[in-house]
C-alpha cells in the first residue's frame, strides 16, 4: 500500500500550463484527430510542387468538395496549412515547422 508521503516523494514536479496556451494546443491536436485531415496533410506533403488544389484532393479521399474544404479550413485555422486563392480555386501548402512546434510545445512540459 502506498502512503500519501510515498506518493509525494515519487511524484514528478508539476508543470502548469496557461489555460489560453492549453486551448491553443487543443486546437492543434483536435485538428489532427481526424483520419481525413491526417491524409490531407500527407497528400499535400507528397506533392512535388509543395501545394495542392482542392480539386486534386477530393478523389483520393473519396469525399465531396465541401467536406474536403471543411477539413482544409480546420487545418488552416489550426496553423498547419496555408491557403492561396487563385481565381475560383484554393491551393494549400504545409506551414513549415507547424507540426514539430506543436509537439515541441507539448513535450517541453513533459520532459522537465
Amino acid at each position: 500500500m502506498t502512503t500519501q508521503t510515498d506518493c509525494q516523494a515519487t511524484a514528478p514536479a508539476r508543470v502548469s500550463i496557461d489555460p489560453e496556451e492549453a486551448a491553443e494546443l487543443a486546437v492543434g491536436f483536435k485538428a489532427l484527430a481526424d483520419p481525413n485531415r491526417i491524409t490531407l496533410l500527407t497528400l499535400i506533403a507528397a506533392e512535388q510542387k509543395g501545394e495542392a488544389c482542392v480539386c486534386d484532393l477530393t478523389e483520393p479521399l473519396g469525399l465531396g468538395q465541401p467536406t474536403v474544404s471543411h477539413h482544409l479550413k480546420v487545418l488552416v485555422d489550426a496553423g498547419f496549412l496555408s491557403r492561396e486563392k487563385r481565381g475560383t480555386w484554393s491551393y494549400y501548402s504545409l506551414v513549415q515547422g507547424a507540426l514539430p512546434e506543436l509537439f515541441h510545445a507539448m513535450t517541453e512540459r513533459t520532459d522537465q
